[in-house]
């Protein structure tokens, strides 16, 4: 409800974009809910519930998005307004020039202070990352409340929830100050989304120099080391660590800058639009016995609607292996495969632009999920990426090259309007 109220205030602002984004995600949480309700006890209610939110709800949310989506390409020619498309039908919207960000001038902001410090040892007001995010003002306007966070292992699950908002984490660096659990799908009552170590809803919520981790092992499944419905977030310098499912990116705008990501199946997932720039993209092997062989998929993008304006970029990233995965890559590569990503839903777009792709990633590139699922109506395209794994002469027909005066629309201006909120100098 918050969403879409949201979306409505910013209409009447002229702000189409972030109405777009806000729409989106409202369409996101129905979907969420309606999904959950399946696997509920099967009473008149849920039933109930469920034919409102399949039969009506999402179907006028999917239709308002339509509608803010032609009125941003072509205002208030009506003649002009048709059904929604997407890339697959060779459709793009308009956008603005540039590709990329300028790494002077996007990025963390600097001069941040501090306004608490948690820390494991010494003297500090708060031992514990939750008690830090408490003490935050709710609904804070466009003041930061910064957390500094010493180095040191903090195993606890932190939840920044919506009414924080602007909260910062700053920690000593990657690998000294580590956020770490082991919750996940296998313990009885619990969920991939609240499996996440590290949970964010406040929007504009930022870190650096910070280890987030899920120890729960191969065996656990879905384990989720961080989760963020944070719009306008940024993360720079973080690492992410885990296994199935490390990253849920699951809604709206998400900025990753010089981050380090590790995992094996569907390692970075959700339905956000989020743009990862010059990061690390590393599989780990997920088996007890691993030298046996298995299929990794690096991403699962979730789009359920092609009126979202979410997604999957890629920028001058590396996507590589452990040292651990890469000798047991080496020593047998024809059980170890590997893809860029897999349609987890029917919408599901992907890019990877400027990027190394190193020998490990499949002639393939992309994996289905299961038979024909979505192969018609994804968009997973790709541009001047380099290694090994990026020759695209035996892609998978239903993956796409990027054309060129359209590459463009993938910048952090044009696809998560970073330009806007993720100034250096904010």
């Amino acid at each position: 409800k918050r969403r879409t109220l949201s979306a409505d205030h910013a209409l009447t602002r002229g702000r189409i974009k972030d109405a777009r984004a806000w729409m989106s995600a409202a369409l996101v949480y129905q979907y969420d809910t309606w999904s959950a309700l399946k696997y509920v006890n099967d009473t008149t209610q849920v039933g109930e519930t469920m034919s409102f939110l399949d039969g009506g709800l999402l179907h006028v949310t999917s239709n308002a998005l339509g509608m803010m989506v032609s009125y941003d390409n072509f205002g208030d020619k009506l003649a002009s307004w048709t059904p929604p498309r997407t890339e697959r039908d060779g459709f793009w919207e308009k956008t603005g020039p540039g590709m990329g960000s300028d790494p002077g001038t996007l990025g963390f902001p600097s001069g941040l202070k501090k306004d608490v410090t948690v820390c494991k040892t010494g003297k500090c007001r708060y031992k514990t990352v939750q008690e830090a995010v408490n003490a935050a003002p709710d609904n804070n306007g466009v003041r930061k409340f910064v957390i500094k966070i010493s180095e040191g292992v903090y195993e606890e699950t932190v939840r920044v929830p919506f009414e924080k908002k602007n909260v910062v984490f700053i920690g000593d660096g990657v690998g000294k100050t580590v956020i770490t659990g082991s919750l996940n799908a296998r313990m009885p009552g619990m969920s991939t989304f609240k499996s996440a170590t590290v949970g964010v809803m406040g929007d504009g919520f930022m870190a650096r120099d910070i280890t987030f981790q899920n120890e729960a092992g191969p065996e656990g499944h879905q384990a989720v080391a961080f989760r963020s419905d944070s719009d306008f977030s940024l993360l720079e310098n973080c690492e992410f660590l885990g296994n199935q499912d490390t990253l849920y990116a699951h809604g709206l705008r998400q900025f990753y800058k010089k981050c380090r990501i590790q995992g094996n199946i569907d390692f970075i997932f959700g339905n956000s639009a989020s743009v990862f720039q010059d990061c690390e993209i590393l599989i780990a092997p997920r088996q007890v016995n691993p030298e046996k062989g298995e299929k990794n998929a690096v991403t699962a993008h979730g789009r359920i609607d092609p009126t979202q304006s979410t997604g999957f970029v890629f920028v001058n990233c590396l996507i590589n292996g452990t040292e651990e995965y890469m000798k047991l890559y080496k020593a047998n590569p024809k059980v170890h495969i590997n893809f860029l990503g897999r349609p987890w839903k029917e919408f599901s777009r992907t890019v990877f632009i400027g990027s190394n792709m190193e020998a490990l990633i499949s002639p393939d590139g992309w994996s289905p999920w299961g038979g024909d699922f979505a192969l018609e109506t994804l968009y997973y395209g790709e541009s001047k990426n380099t290694g090994l794994g990026s020759d695209r002469s035996r892609r998978v027909s239903w993956s796409s090259e990027i054309p060129e005066e359209h590459v463009h629309a993938y910048s952090v201006a044009n696809f998560i309007q970073a330009d806007e909120w993720a100034l250096m100098s904010g």
